[in-house]
C-alpha cells in the first residue's frame, strides 16, 4: 500500500490542492479543494493507494505560497511524476521550460516539443496535465492571443498569466 499526501491552501484565485507521493514528488495539483477533482487525472502508475490531508506540505506549500505571493521561479525545482505515452511525457518536461510571462502559442509549444506538426497533440498535453502550476499549462496560449481552454477556469488562466507578467514587469 502506497501512501501520498495532499493540503489545499487559499489562493488570490481560490482553493489550491496539491497531492504528493510519500516522497515529497507532486503527482496532481490545481484550483480546487475536491480530491475528485485532481485523480482522474494521474496514471495508476504513480496513483497513491491512500491519500492523507495534511495542514502543510512544507516546501511544497511554501512553493505553492511564494508562487502566488510574486516568487516566480518558486515552483520551478519541484519535482513532479506524471506518467503517460512517450510523447506525452515529453511534452509535460518541454513545458517546464516555458518561462513566465512569456507565453507560447499551441503551434510554438508543439515546435518546442520537436514535432511542429503536432499541435493538437501538445494540446492534448496541456488538457491532459494533472500537476497545473508546477507543469505551467496556463502560459499556452492560442496564435490569435486568445487564451484557449484551462480545466480551472477562464479566470484564473488569466490571472495566472496576468500574475507573471505584473511580476515580470517590476
Amino acid at each position: 500500500m502506497s501512501i501520498g499526501y495532499s493540503s489545499t491552501v487559499d489562493t488570490p484565485t481560490g482553493p489550491f490542492t496539491t497531492v504528493v507521493t510519500a516522497d515529497d514528488v507532486v503527482i496532481a495539483s490545481g484550483w480546487t479543494a475536491k480530491l475528485a477533482d485532481l485523480m482522474p487525472q494521474v496514471s495508476a502508475t504513480v496513483r497513491p493507494s491512500e491519500i492523507r490531508p495534511r495542514p502543510d506540505l512544507g516546501r511544497i506549500t511554501a512553493a505553492v505560497r511564494g508562487y502566488h505571493d510574486g516568487d516566480l521561479a518558486a515552483v520551478d525545482e519541484v519535482e513532479v511524476a506524471q506518467r503517460s505515452g512517450e510523447f506525452m511525457e515529453h511534452a509535460w518536461r518541454v513545458l517546464r521550460t516555458v518561462p513566465a510571462g512569456k507565453p507560447v502559442s499551441y503551434a510554438d509549444y508543439a515546435m518546442l516539443t520537436g514535432r511542429a506538426a503536432a499541435v493538437r497533440a501538445a494540446a492534448s498535453a496541456c488538457a491532459r496535465n494533472a500537476a497545473a502550476l508546477f507543469v505551467p499549462c496556463h502560459r499556452v496560449i492560442r496564435t490569435d492571443g486568445s487564451l484557449g481552454g484551462f480545466r480551472w477556469g477562464l479566470a484564473v488562466k488569466r490571472w495566472l498569466l496576468a500574475h507573471e507578467e505584473a511580476a515580470i514587469s517590476c
